[in-house]
């Protein structure tokens, strides 16, 4: 795992680019695991607060309550539809994975930071005819990959 800044500091235009997806709008999409292993999937809006990729949570919410009992984590950023005159015009969108960890756990709203295991951007390669999967993660770095 990876704080945020860990990541900006391994790979900074990849990261640079992960940031700008997902703050291009407020609201994002999360998974995290219900008690019985199934997932759940909410709304979440994220906050990159100095060197941490944060989200809050209202006090006692289900989400925070499954992040509690089990910390892994997904953020799915907002996605558009690629421009029709111009597909490789598309930003692409970005996917965060790993582990929430509980700040100000006092409080009664709740405060995570994540530890980045993955991050992800997936978008059109120049020609708008191929799909391309940009990845990151700490044990192997970053990676490109196109798909037919």
């Amino acid at each position: 795992m990876a704080s945020w800044a860990e990541f900006e500091a391994a790979e900074p235009d990849f990261a640079s680019r992960v940031r700008a997806l997902l703050a291009s709008r407020k609201h994002l999409t999360m998974a995290t695991l219900r008690r019985d292993g199934s997932p759940r999937i909410s709304g979440t809006e994220v906050e990159f607060a100095g060197d941490q990729l944060r989200i809050g949570s209202m006090p006692g919410a289900v989400k925070a309550m499954d992040l509690r009992r089990d910390p892994r984590i997904a953020i799915h950023g907002p996605t558009s539809e690629p421009p029709a005159h111009q597909p490789s015009g598309w930003k692409g969108e970005a996917k965060v994975a790993g582990t929430a960890v509980e700040v100000d756990a006092g409080s009664p709203a709740h405060r995570f930071n994540l530890d980045i295991e993955e991050a992800v951007i997936t978008r059109l390669n120049e020609a708008g005819t191929r799909l391309v999967v940009e990845s990151w993660n700490p044990a192997r770095g970053y990676r490109r990959q196109e798909r037919e």
